[in-house]
């Protein structure tokens, strides 16, 4: 079995930390879809960890916020939070990181994974998260999250990125268009519990624009966000 110490020594520079158990950095960075090509091999993939990373993040996120910014009421603190940690600024930082080249695919999956929008990505960062806190505890994650996620608030506000996009959207198209925009799902892939779904933007009949999410409510509001960048 390959190790971790012998082969990932460049992702582990992002660490201010030595693994305990550095098979938990591989399990965070293995795809469920591995598994089918290496069973005898493998036994476990990140799924787990990716839920435990996203309660660590939503955590860890939340507070930080809250005494960055306390003048601020809950509403502009939740659209901050969910601009920092949607799946398009997890898939950005996880590339940044250099995640995308250690991550463990199959085949098939190896070939998408240069998608910018890929969730796989931004699942995978969550899962390093969560290894980071079973492995370092909650402080050492703390620090994860603050040096490679939450440092981007002050580019996402001036970028006006962590506004709502449903409603600008809305605002523009009854301000240009006079029509209320609609939007419909066109579908999901992946297991139950981690979904990501497709959804359409449209003006009456015409689609203007589709998103992807890991929710639908984060699918339209990434459907919102590419509307707007067409006017």
């Amino acid at each position: 079995m390959e190790s971790v110490s012998d082969n990932w020594q460049q992702l582990k520079k992002n660490f201010n930390f030595t693994w305990k158990n550095e098979e938990l950095l591989k399990e965070s960075l293995t795809h469920s879809s591995y598994l089918n090509e290496h069973r005898r091999e493998e036994k476990h993939h990140n799924e787990r960890l990716e839920f435990l990373g996203d309660a660590v993040l939503e955590l860890v996120s939340s507070v930080y916020l809250y005494k960055k910014f306390p003048e601020e009421q809950e509403g502009f603190l939740t659209n901050l939070r969910a601009a920092l940690v949607n799946t398009d600024s997890l898939t950005l930082v996880s590339k940044k990181l250099g995640i995308n080249k250690y991550l463990r695919l199959s085949k098939g999956e190896s070939k998408n994974i240069t998608s910018s929008s890929s969730a796989i990505l931004a699942d995978a960062l969550e899962a390093v998260i969560g290894a980071i806190y079973l492995d370092q505890g909650l402080e050492m994650a703390d620090d994860f999250i603050t040096r490679n996620i939450m440092s981007r608030y002050q580019e996402v506000i001036q970028e006006h990125s962590y506004r709502d996009s449903k409603s600008l959207f809305q605002e523009m198209a009854q301000e240009r268009f006079r029509k209320t925009p609609q939007y419909k799902t066109l579908g999901s892939s992946g297991p139950d519990h981690n979904k990501v779904f497709k959804v359409g933007l449209y003006l009456d009949d015409e689609e203007i624009a589709e998103g992807l999410g890991k929710s639908k409510q984060e699918a339209e509001e990434n459907a919102a966000k590419n509307g707007l960048a067409k006017y």
